[in-house]
């Protein structure tokens, strides 16, 4: 039964995945569907975090929207996003920065990560 799930999850893994990393600051690339139309939107913000990991992770990005912050979820290998484009690299020390949630403006800015 377990080498059956495996085989199921294995085929529905995207072939190429992104390289980004907490910290990032990326472009979500997003099918959405409205009645019987479909578009992509854009969703650029900070990633606070990623989880578990095979198909079934996980990863958050939040970005101020009309002075709100605004954060969402997506499955790395979900069928509705389109793709991921990796805008800047941050440096941070943290797995998970869920202290930006507190912080405003300036503040909570991440460093870019220069090489």
């Amino acid at each position: 039964m377990n080498e059956i799930i495996k085989n199921i999850e294995a085929a529905q893994l995207k072939a190429e995945v992104p390289d980004f990393k907490v910290g990032d600051t990326v472009k979500v690339y997003a099918k959405v569907k409205e009645g019987n139309r479909e578009r992509t939107q854009v969703f650029e913000g900070t990633v606070l975090k990623r989880q578990n990991g095979s198909n079934r992770e996980t990863f958050t990005v939040r970005k101020f929207s009309n002075g709100v912050g605004v954060e969402k979820t997506w499955p790395l290998h979900s069928p509705t996003v389109e793709k991921i484009e990796v805008v800047r690299r941050g440096k941070v020390r943290r797995a998970k920065l869920f202290y930006l949630r507190d912080r405003v403006g300036k503040a909570a800015k991440v460093k870019e990560l220069v090489k």
